[in-house]
């Protein structure tokens, strides 16, 4: 197996990998705030939130062109302060792996923090903690398990994402060729023996991820 079958894997895990970084922040912060406060309209945001689970992957890619492309607001401004669009590029694979892995991490972050008995946090409070040391050293230690599925969860979610990355990021070989648009590619020119073999790659990489999670969750 030579650079043809390793550089899209390299670059999907690297794809993966940052976008779950990216997505472990967001969601650890919005999980928090969102189990913590009630008020008119959350129910519509939470829904905004978990909407890339639900939505066709070519869906999810047309509205990141709409707002990221060259004519988008985000478009505009990333183009503004870097010189340079960000469509078709590394991070345009990382936004859209980004997007789509996110309500899982939302998920589970929310639901670890609602687990938690609020008279342990408040004990925390009274006792001198602030809100960044009651999250640091008691809310997040008794949601760890909820945070760990989850950031594994959107780490292969991350990296099996096809639809919206081939819209918003193409097909660029050694840039934007992660694994799932490698085995679509293959296919479409008649090498199954490469598809194949990125197929079980990506199988036993998830696998293994989904087998960690039935062991954090046990």
């Amino acid at each position: 197996m030579g650079a043809e079958f390793w550089s899209p894997v390299k670059l999907s895990l690297g794809i993966a990998l940052v976008a779950a970084i990216l997505v472990i922040l967001t969601g650890l912060f919005l999980g928090r705030v969102m189990a913590d406060r009630k008020f008119k309209g959350k129910s519509i945001l939470e829904t905004a939130f978990l909407l890339p689970l639900v939505l066709p992957p070519t869906v999810v890619g047309f509205l990141l062109i709409v707002l990221f492309g060259r004519n988008g607001p985000g478009g505009q401004l990333i183009e503004w302060l870097f010189n340079q669009p960000i469509m078709f590029t590394w991070w345009a694979a990382v936004i859209a792996s980004a997007v789509v892995a996110f309500p899982l991490m939302y998920q589970s972050a929310k639901a670890g923090f609602e687990s938690i008995d609020g008279d342990i946090e408040n004990a925390a409070r009274v006792d001198g903690g602030n809100e960044f040391q009651v999250l640091l050293r008691i809310s997040i230690p008794l949601a760890l398990r909820a945070l760990i599925s989850g950031a594994i969860l959107s780490f292969a979610r991350a990296l099996g994402e096809f639809g919206a990355t081939l819209m918003f990021a193409g097909n660029i070989p050694g840039k934007t060729q992660t694994v799932s648009t490698a085995i679509y590619m293959a296919m479409d020119s008649g090498n199954m023996d490469l598809a194949w073999l990125w197929v079980a790659c990506v199988v036993g990489i998830s696998f293994l991820m989904l087998m960690a999670v039935n062991r954090v969750k046990a």
